[in-house]
């Protein structure tokens, strides 16, 4: 017979302890158990407003042992089209993973909708390597290792694949390389300096609306907007071309018109 250690019939004994103390914790006199609710003893916090309705029901996402059960998200949320119908969005299709963007129990002001751009990067990876056909525009971008904006997985994407570079404000002017300028983590750029107020280069970065292209540019925002005011600035507008876009608008904002002001045109 092996002797045991008294440290470890210490440990025994205290283990037999707990048992006997579950076991008379949860049985009534008549030895009938107690209907215990078991989701009342754990609390990780609030539901979001959103997934409120499923505060009392930790199985409509959670799977026993298991956790977050992916299928339960997506039984809810697969009907999405307009999720689904849009470029940027549109990979949600196939991606088979949920929470690494979408986290619960922060709170009911939670924003569930925090884009992890590294997260999407590993899901891709696991993807790739795992033999699923991507599409083409999905393939790795080819980015330098140390990107000063980006982290080395986040530049693994491709960003042109999510995020159209001939949409607007940008229209194909500036190539689909968007971490040349932007971050994962936010879009503004804080070393963008706005050219000179009497700058005539516009039309380098901006494109006009398909309104100055149609007779809605003579009509109206030619002769009524800007020709009809009395602070008329010389030179504007009579024979001013869609692209001369410093004939009427100022560097402070497209709708500050020059002799007009402010103008809200809807």
């Amino acid at each position: 017979m092996v002797q045991l250690k008294g440290q470890t019939w210490l440990l025994m004994l205290a283990g037999l302890v707990f048992a006997v103390a579950v076991f008379y914790a949860f049985r009534q006199p008549n030895s009938k158990p107690i209907n215990v609710n078991w989701q009342s003893q754990v609390s990780p916090g609030h539901l979001s407003a959103a997934h409120a309705q499923f505060a009392t029901n930790c199985a409509a996402c959670h799977t026993p042992v298991m956790g977050i059960n992916e299928a339960k998200c997506i039984s809810c949320h697969a009907d999405n089209k307009e999720l689904l119908g849009r470029q940027p969005t549109a990979f949600h299709a196939t991606i088979g993973n949920c929470v690494s963007c979408h986290m619960e129990h922060l709170g009911v002001n939670a924003n569930l909708r925090v884009m992890n751009h590294e997260a999407l990067a590993k899901i891709g990876g696991k993807l790739f390597a795992g033999g699923t056909k991507m599409p083409n525009q999905a393939a790795k971008a080819q980015l330098p290792a140390n990107h000063p904006l980006l982290s080395s997985l986040e530049a693994s994407l491709n960003c042109a694949s999510c995020h159209n570079p001939k949409a607007p404000p940008h229209f194909g002017l500036f190539g689909p390389d968007c971490a040349s300028c932007h971050a994962a983590t936010e879009w503004t750029i804080s070393a963008f300096q706005h050219p000179s107020p009497r700058s005539t280069e516009c039309v380098q970065c901006h494109q006009a609306p398909p309104s100055h292209y149609m007779m809605h540019f003579e009509m109206v925002d030619k002769t009524v907007v800007a020709g009809g005011s009395s602070g008329q600035v010389e030179g504007c507008c009579g024979g001013v071309d869609v692209t001369q876009c410093y004939k009427c608008h100022q560097t402070t904002f497209w709708n500050d018109i020059k002799g007009v002001g402010f103008y809200k045109h809807h």
